[in-house]
C-alpha cells in the first residue's frame, strides 16, 4: 500500500493534466470537426472538377455502393455522378483509400460518364516521404498522367516501361514503388467493384 499512496502522491499532477488536456484535445477535435469534413468536401469537389471538367455539378447516388474490403464490414462509398448544364451525366468520382508507405493514402478518382476509361486521381490527403512517395500528388506529373485514360479495370504496376503509354501499365516513381503500388492497389480495389454496382443499378450499360 505504501508503494502505491508513494506513486500517486508523486504522479497526481501528471494525471490530472493528462485527463485535463486530453478532454481538452477531444473537444477541440469535436468542434473543429464540421470545418474538417467541409474542408475535405470542397476540396473533392475541386479535384473532381478538374478532371471532369464539363461537369456543372456533382450529385451523390441515392444509395452508397459497398465494396469487399477483406475485412468483416466492407467499404462503404458515396459514389458522385458528375453532370453538365442539362443534366446529362459526363462522369462519375468518388473518395477511395488504402495504406501508403508512410500513411493512409486518400484518393479522388474520376471516370468518364459511360465507366470505360479512368478520368484521373487526385490526392485528397497523403504523407508519402517528401522527394519520393510524395510524387504521386504532383497533378500533371509523370505518375498522375499515366491514368488519364487508362481502362478502368485491373492496373500492374511495373518499374519500367513506357510512361507515355495509356494503357492498364502503370510504371513506378523511381526509388518509390511502394508508394506507387499503393496508388495502383487503391483503384484496383475500388474502380471495377463500382463500375460492376453500377451495372447492377442500371446507371451505366
Amino acid at each position: 500500500m505504501s508503494k502505491v499512496k508513494y506513486f500517486f502522491e508523486q504522479s497526481w499532477l501528471l494525471l490530472v493534466s493528462s485527463i485535463f488536456f486530453g478532454g481538452l484535445l477531444a473537444l477541440t477535435n469535436a468542434a473543429w470537426q464540421p470545418r474538417i469534413q467541409q474542408n475535405e468536401i470542397e476540396k473533392f469537389n475541386r479535384l473532381a472538377g478538374a478532371m471532369l471538367r464539363e461537369a456543372d455539378s456533382f450529385l451523390s447516388l441515392d444509395e452508397p455502393v459497398e465494396i469487399a474490403s477483406g475485412k468483416p464490414r466492407p467499404y462503404t462509398v458515396e459514389v458522385k455522378r458528375g453532370v453538365d448544364a442539362g443534366g446529362r451525366t459526363v462522369g462519375w468520382a468518388f473518395l477511395c483509400q488504402g495504406s501508403g508507405f508512410s500513411d493512409k493514402i486518400k484518393l479522388v478518382v474520376a471516370v468518364d460518364g459511360s465507366f470505360e476509361t479512368l478520368a484521373g486521381f487526385g490526392v485528397l490527403s497523403s504523407n508519402e516521404t517528401p522527394g519520393f512517395g510524395d510524387k504521386i500528388t504532383i497533378a500533371g506529373g509523370f505518375f498522375q498522367r499515366q491514368f488519364v485514360g487508362a481502362p478502368a479495370a485491373a492496373l500492374d504496376l511495373v518499374k519500367s516501361g513506357e510512361a507515355e503509354a495509356i494503357d492498364d501499365e502503370i510504371v513506378a516513381i523511381s526509388g518509390a514503388t511502394v508508394s506507387s503500388q499503393a496508388v495502383v492497389t487503391i483503384l484496383n480495389t475500388y474502380v471495377v467493384p463500382i463500375q460492376e454496382e453500377l451495372k447492377k443499378r442500371g446507371l451505366i450499360e
